[in-house]
């Protein structure tokens, strides 16, 4: 049995654990009237209702002494302030330096990083605005209507959410597009709405070695050259984000156009760096800058408010209670906002990349379960498609409701709708539906005997299903900083109390590995019997059938 497991705090919380379960929520609420009042924090313009848990003050004091056992807050302190908290890369974990305002100081192996950071912030802003202006124009002249990143994984997913998320602050005169899949149908399908002269391509890669963007990359310089001729048009129409100049320089672009970023940023956390530009492009500089002050507020949140008052935290411990003491395997993210349709995605990747290890920090395999899978999907289309397994399957989902007070786009009653299942569905999960009321309600139908008995089983709900609502006033860039810097701070709290290291993420390298070793063999037309039976066979099978 691990340290962690064989703590007191830990085997406080698994006795606790078999006290809560005789208790429901229902009970929980009819006991105290003051409930909401006594689990749930505001802040900044964000409510955060985790009132319909599975916790008493007991339960949230034994959480925290959890946290504090694992020296929560001097890890807290230790990223903020460059230490190499990713100890296998040796690297320090930095992205809060990206919102850092200007004048500060955050230091990383004895130098500031941030002049470098508002260096990169001042590029990004007088490109993105010559852009937009049309003074940065294409080969012909012309002004760009469409912006192409080409991308994978962080380099891509961040900038999609953000974009569809702020939408609505997005400009009118200019489109963003992103291809991150190597499948050519996501390339091919994305330029085929498009027109050469007024397209603007941003390469994302780090290293400008990932296989997958590179094969994209060099697939659209073909496009551009076929359409607009001579490979000179591709210093006009390619820009790149990346720190390998040398690579950028012979793909064609222009050393004045690639983006500077740093080890210590992480794919999934580097949004906020120049891996932002297609974000800043299409909503605006000025926007950006709001993204990233609303992120930098939440650091500041997380980094001084109380850990029983502070919002990353909480959401972090409710998430280590049902992982590791109820064995909740997955937990689903609820947005009632159309716009935030790939934020679910997005906490996917976050959360599943970094928490999903199984070793600790000191090279042990761990005995106790880290991460969740994460899912989800926009309400309402998600109430007519899996909600019937969150309200009467066999499985506990611990879930997240997203919702904003105010619309951008307020026609008729359909918010008021929007909200109405929102807060509906957290208190039917919540309360269930009993036998007795299950009974009544179809005797009001009309009703009885055999026929109602039959059915009677059907329309019981077990209810005591947990959730927790945040509720912010509008989906605006100030608000989705705080948002996406919310779920980073609770996926490192999760992770501390964990002992792992949520900064790597070695399981990816593995499959790229072995796909560099077939990938020749998939290219030749000779049978091959070196893998095992079953991929010998795939392989074989293609090369026999493909035209």
């Amino acid at each position: 049995m691990s340290t962690l497991v064989h703590s007191p705090a830990w085997q406080a919380l698994t006795a606790h654990q078999i006290k809560i379960s005789q208790q429901t929520m229902r009970e929980m609420f009819c006991d105290d009237p003051q409930r909401f009042d006594k689990f749930s924090l505001q802040w900044d313009g964000l409510l955060l209702d985790y009132s319909k848990n599975l916790i008493t003050a007991e339960t949230l004091t034994l959480l925290l002494n959890l946290a504090r056992q694992s020296k929560l807050d001097d890890w807290i302190v230790r990223m903020f302030n460059g230490d190499k908290i990713n100890t296998s890369e040796q690297r320090a974990a930095l992205h809060t330096a990206l919102r850092a305002p200007r004048g500060t100081s955050v230091y990383v192996d004895g130098k500031d990083v941030v002049p470098d950071v508002h260096r990169v912030l001042d590029h990004i802003r007088h490109f993105s605005e010559a852009v937009r202006n049309g003074t940065f124009c294409g080969h012909t002249g012309k002004p760009f209507r469409d912006v192409v990143n080409i991308g994978i994984g962080g380099s891509a997913l961040g900038p999609l959410m953000v974009s569809e998320a702020l939408k609505s602050y997005g400009s009118a005169q200019l489109n963003v597009h992103f291809v991150s899949n190597v499948d050519a149908t996501d390339l091919v399908e994305t330029l085929k709405r498009l027109d050469p002269e007024t397209t603007l391509f941003i390469i994302s890669s780090k290293t400008f070695t990932t296989l997958e963007t590179l094969t994209n990359a060099h697939s659209a310089r073909d496009w551009v050259v076929k359409h607009l001729g001579a490979d000179e048009v591709i210093g006009k129409h390619f820009v790149a984000v990346s720190t390998n100049l040398t690579e950028t320089s012979k793909f064609g672009i222009n050393p004045e156009n690639v983006f500077e970023f740093w080890d210590w940023v992480g794919g999934r956390y580097s949004l906020w760096s120049a891996i932002g530009l297609p974000i800043a492009l299409y909503i605006g500089i000025n926007n950006f800058e709001r993204l990233l002050a609303g992120a930098h507020a939440m650091d500041t949140h997380f980094r001084e408010a109380p850990l029983e008052r502070n919002m990353p935290v909480i959401l972090g411990i409710l998430g280590i209670w049902y992982a590791n003491f109820f064995g909740a395997a997955s937990h689903v993210i609820l947005p009632y906002d159309q716009y935030l349709q790939h934020f679910p995605a997005y906490l996917q990747q976050l959360e599943m990349e970094s928490n999903g290890k199984r070793i600790d920090r000191n090279g042990q395999v761990v005995d106790y379960a880290t991460g969740m899978v994460i899912w989800g999907e926009p309400g309402t289309n998600g109430q007519h498609s899996f909600y019937q397994l969150l309200h009467q399957g066999t499985r506990m989902v611990p879930a997240d409701f997203l919702a904003p007070i105010i619309s951008h786009n307020p026609i008729g009653e359909h918010h008021s709708i929007l909200l109405a299942n929102c807060f509906a569905q957290t208190e039917a999960l919540m309360l269930g539906k009993t036998t007795g009321e299950a009974r009544a309600e179809l005797e009001t139908q009309g009703l009885s005997g055999a026929a109602l008995e039959t059915l009677l089983p059907y329309k019981v709900f077990p209810g005591n299903r947990p959730t927790n609502t945040l509720l912010f006033d509008q989906l605006d860039p100030y608000t989705m900083g705080m948002l996406v810097a919310l779920y980073e701070h609770k996926v490192f709290v999760q992770s501390v109390i964990w002992n792992i290291n949520p900064f790597d993420q070695w399981g990816v390298e593995f499959g790229k590995q072995l796909a560099g070793k077939l990938l020749p063999e998939l290219q030749r037309k000779e049978r091959v019997f070196v893998h095992d039976s079953s991929t010998n066979g795939l392989i074989n099978y293609f090369l026999a059938r493909r035209v």
